[in-house]
């Protein structure tokens, strides 16, 4: 997990809580504060080790972003770990996530990317879900990222021979597309479990947030991810999707997801 300045801290708690009363508890949480200058997020994570001895808390000395973040929980994580599990700081996973995914993992050897569906959430508790493709193929990445970021466990041996994740300007907003198409071209396959295990915050300010420039980076990420995918050129017309998705109001994008995900609101 990286940390930076939380939105609420609450929120924070209950991703952290989340992750410590999992049903399956042999497992190390590492988390990076990523110069977060927030007194009462930066004290609660400081508290965090001597609540709980599976906690390592590791501080940037400035803020490096998501992308460089992560790498640095994966190099701190133990040598003999098997797996790498994330968890976004204001989301939460339900109860019985890792057991769920660790014992598929130690089923399927040929899967090296583990999802699951998703639950969402604005202040007022759940409205809808979000369902994932079972088995994503490299043409799932051609409309959108066909996994939730936050609800993603790997094979640490792959992650690691992929170099990780690709800490960039282009990257800042798209660092799990990257990745993820990276890991596709090297050979590995990925699969989402069609429960819900993991809840995402998502409210009518998260797309007003996202600034217009990011559009471009992912633009230039998705040309490249193609590439190595071989999938150009006809993979271009999706490789000016986000340019022309920046424009699109906001009911009508939130309408396309829902048709595309089979988002259904509760």
């Amino acid at each position: 997990m990286s940390v930076y300045n939380t939105r609420e801290a609450k929120y924070l708690e209950q991703s952290i809580d989340s992750v410590l009363s999992q049903s399956f508890g042999d497992f190390e949480f590492v988390i990076c504060d990523d110069c977060s200058d927030r007194g009462c997020i930066r004290d609660l994570l400081r508290a965090l080790p001597a609540r709980d001895r599976r906690i390592k808390l590791i501080e940037n000395e400035r803020n490096m972003g998501l992308a460089a973040s992560l790498n640095r929980c994966i190099e701190a994580s133990d040598g003999g770990s098997k797996y790498i599990f994330r968890q976004d700081d204001d989301d939460f996973s339900e109860p019985g996530r890792f057991g769920l995914q660790y014992h598929f993992l130690e089923n399927n050897p040929d899967v090296s990317i583990l999802g699951s569906n998703i639950s969402l959430h604005d202040e007022n508790g759940r409205w809808g879900d979000r369902r994932y493709p079972e088995r994503p193929t490299k043409k799932d990445f051609l409309f959108c990222v066909p996994f939730m970021h936050g609800a993603l466990a790997f094979r640490k041996a792959d992650l690691v021979k992929s170099g990780c994740y690709l800490a960039s300007k282009e990257t800042k907003r798209t660092e799990d597309y990257e990745l993820l198409m990276r890991l596709y071209a090297l050979g590995c396959t990925g699969y989402n479990l069609q429960e819900e295990l993991y809840a995402f915050r998502e409210d009518l300010t998260a797309h007003r947030r996202r600034k217009y420039r990011y559009k471009v980076d992912e633009a230039r990420i998705r040309y490249r991810g193609f590439k190595m995918l071989k999938m150009l050129p006809a993979g271009l017309p999706y490789v000016v999707k986000p340019l022309v998705v920046g424009l699109i109001p906001y009911g009508l994008l939130n309408f396309m997801k829902d048709v595309y995900y089979g988002r259904r609101k509760s």
